[in-house]
């Protein structure tokens, strides 16, 4: 056998045709070049490697959108990522293969309140990994409290929730065990000494959310100049707007967020936790902080019925989640194409909008724009091709396609 004169550099060069790709904030008819999981400069293939496609892929005029990443999923197909169950890893295997079909290529693992064993057994149990045919990739866990209100605890079981005390970190620390996968936490910020809280996890590169709160605005921008970046479900689980105090809400237009900072805001785009108007008026108002979250529960994917999320047990009727014998929303059963579908329905948005809220935004959020969210060069090739209506017709993750409808593989 002749040996191969290939180097690396030669590895197969994919050129998806026939397709609109989401690039500089425009759908624009292009081909997009992949090799080795990244995505290729077509320019620099040409003149530097004198180079050209080694597989054609005709996408059927198709959209060509970076994947999905969802920052705040709890669960889904039975799976609760907020048990102490001894088999997690594979009930998070199983949510990260099973959302490829919704178009999510990563996406935070969330927890919701919790008492700390559960916390010290689930943690240790979850990697950050890349994606591929496995599944989605995972970047990291959201902790959905228990540093929060009580007042505005929402779906979140009172008697597990928690204040910092004198050693505010270490108390925090000491109910989560560690945080080496921790990307997210979100805490209420009119909480006694969450300012040094925020302002060491910020230190460790971990995102901080503010939610579940009653915090006022001067609180939440007290908040933003110590280093939180994010709003949790934004509507839900917070004061209502007040034309005097706009509480939370008023970070979308405070003048007081530091120079060359953006504030980001979680929303869930079921048509249920937000009223469409709601949802256009944050729109306008910030349209570059929004971040399209499912908040989906282990009901995600089933049939209507009683689920859990936590400690608690959730009703399912229809696309309502409730904790059971109440009328208090608990998570969604949405998809994240489905509130990307509803999203670009509801604000009249562009296209391009709709999809950005689900890509390039989360990825800003996390920092990691360089990687994923967008089709840039060099990026992660973790996209998705999409018809008209935004239905998933494949997913592909590192220039490999882990999922496709049955009618459709490119």
């Amino acid at each position: 056998m002749m040996p191969s004169n290939k180097s690396v550099s030669d590895a197969p060069i994919f050129q998806f045709t026939n397709c609109r790709i989401l690039r500089s904030h425009q759908l624009q008819r292009e081909d997009l070049w992949v090799r080795e999981g990244k995505i290729l400069n077509p320019e620099k293939l040409f003149f530097d490697e004198k180079a050209s496609a080694d597989i054609q892929l005709d996408c059927k005029d198709s959209i060509i959108a970076p994947g999905f990443i969802d920052v705040q999923i709890n669960g889904g197909f039975g799976v609760d990522f907020s048990l102490a169950t001894e088999d997690i890893k594979s009930g998070i295997s199983l949510v990260s293969q099973k959302i490829l079909s919704h178009g999510v290529t990563s996406f935070c693992p969330t927890l919701v309140t919790s008492p700390p064993s559960v916390y010290h057994q689930v943690l240790p149990q979850i990697h950050i990994r890349n994606g591929g045919p496995q599944g989605a990739g995972i970047l990291g866990v959201h902790l959905e409290g228990p540093f929060i209100s009580k007042e505005k605890k929402g779906a979140h079981p009172e008697h597990h929730l928690r204040t910092f005390e004198s050693g505010a970190f270490q108390d925090l620390l000491a109910t989560y065990g560690h945080l080496d996968c921790v990307r997210i936490v979100t805490l209420a910020p009119e909480m006694k000494r969450s300012n040094e809280v925020i302002q060491e996890l910020t230190k460790r590169g971990i995102c901080v959310s503010l939610g579940h709160s009653v915090a006022n605005l001067s609180q939440a921008e007290e908040a933003v100049w110590h280093g939180a970046t994010f709003i949790t479900h934004l509507f839900n689980a917070m004061l209502p707007f007040h034309h005097r105090d706009p509480g939370i809400v008023g970070l979308l237009t405070s003048d007081q967020i530091p120079a060359g900072r953006r504030v980001f805001y979680g929303m869930i785009s079921d048509g249920i936790h937000t009223n469409p108007a709601a949802l256009r008026i944050a729109h306008r108002a910030h349209p570059k902080g929004l971040v399209l979250v499912t908040d989906a529960i282990a009901g995600m994917g089933l049939a209507p019925g009683k689920h859990t999320l936590g400690q608690q047990v959730v009703e399912v009727d229809g696309m309502n989640s409730y904790i059971a014998g109440t009328k208090t929303l608990s998570g969604s059963v949405a998809t994240m194409d489905s509130c990307v579908r509803h999203f670009l329905e509801a604000t009249g948005c562009t296209v391009e909008t709709a999809l950005e809220a689900a890509s390039l935004h989360p990825a800003q959020l996390l920092g990691i724009e360089h990687r994923k969210g967008t089709l840039n060069y060099d990026n992660d090739a973790d996209f998705l091709l999409l018809d008209d209506c935004l239905h998933v017709r494949t997913t592909y993750i590192a220039g490999e396609r882990v999922w496709s409808q049955d009618a459709f593989a490119v």
